[in-house]
Formats: structure tokens, sequence, C-alpha cells
């Protein structure tokens, strides 16, 4: 049974344990980071910054979150960057 024939209810109730899980994982570590004695100093972080963004995509309503939240975290394509060269 692929993806395109699961319901939205059968697909909820297959993956509700599991993205509760993951839910709770995130929140953990969410937690540990802002409870540290230096927390503030994340504000700064562009890392951080990417985060913050994409939980702001995982409360949206949009349709594809996956995607938004991978170019969050992509590099901008560089026209410049070195081609692979094949090995011998």
């Amino acid at each position: 049974m692929g993806f395109a024939s699961l319901t939205a209810q059968r697909a909820f109730e297959l993956y509700f344990l599991e993205t509760r899980a993951k839910l709770l994982d995130l929140a953990a570590l969410l937690d540990r980071f802002e409870r540290s004695a230096d927390a503030d100093q994340l504000t700064n972080d562009p890392r951080w910054q990417q985060i913050r963004q994409a939980l702001n995509v995982l409360n949206s309503d949009s349709l594809d979150k996956a995607e938004q939240i991978q170019m969050i975290f992509s590099q901008p394509y560089d026209p410049e960057w070195p081609r692979p060269q094949p090995r011998f």
C-alpha cells in the first residue's frame, strides 16, 4: 500500500505514535538548549535561527513543509562550485 492510497485517518493511525515520539524528542532538545546558562547566545547563531524558521514552517498550514525545511537548511546554489572529477 503506497502513501497515495492511504486515507488521512489511516495514515494518522499508523504514524501517530512515531510522530508523538519525535515531537517529544524535539521538545526535550529545545528545552535543553533554552535552559542552558548561556541560552541567550543562541539568538545570534544562524543555525538557531534556521531551527526557529523550521518550527514556524511546521506550525504553518503549508502542504510542502518538508521541501521548505530542506531549503532552510540548504546552501544556495553557486554556479562556481567545482564540478566533480572522475576517479581513476
